[in-house]
């Protein structure tokens, strides 16, 4: 099992930033990729960004230029940086894990941390 924990959402302005943590523990050996997505009311959860354990990344369309995501694999950690957000952006967002075991994948999730871009 790999538990997830996310934290660092908020309320925030448009064109603030905000910073998204999640640390995973657990059974974190073979773990391919760690990512967040976010779903908003009424709205499908949608991928934001994904980094793998090789350090390839990727991004929404919509996030692209105004996120980075990033990890310390020392603290097996990942992080979301959110910069310019926009009203859209908000969502509960939710950190994710990959973890391969034997031939088979399993997708963990944490929480959900809120993230309201309001003036």
């Amino acid at each position: 099992q790999v538990q997830l924990v996310e934290s660092g959402g908020g309320l925030v302005q448009p064109g603030g930033s905000l910073r998204l943590s999640c640390a995973a523990s657990g059974s974190i050996a073979g773990i391919l990729e760690m990512g967040w997505y976010r779903q908003a009311p009424g709205k499908q959860r949608e991928l934001v960004a994904i980094i793998t354990s090789g350090g390839s990344t990727n991004y929404a369309n919509s996030v692209k230029g105004r996120f980075a995501i990033s990890r310390d694999t020392a603290k097996n950690t990942v992080y979301l940086q959110m910069n310019s957000l926009k009203p859209e952006d908000t969502a509960v967002y939710y950190c994710t894990a990959k973890k391969l075991t034997g031939i088979r994948i399993s997708d963990y999730w944490g929480q959900g941390t809120q993230v309201t871009v309001s003036s």
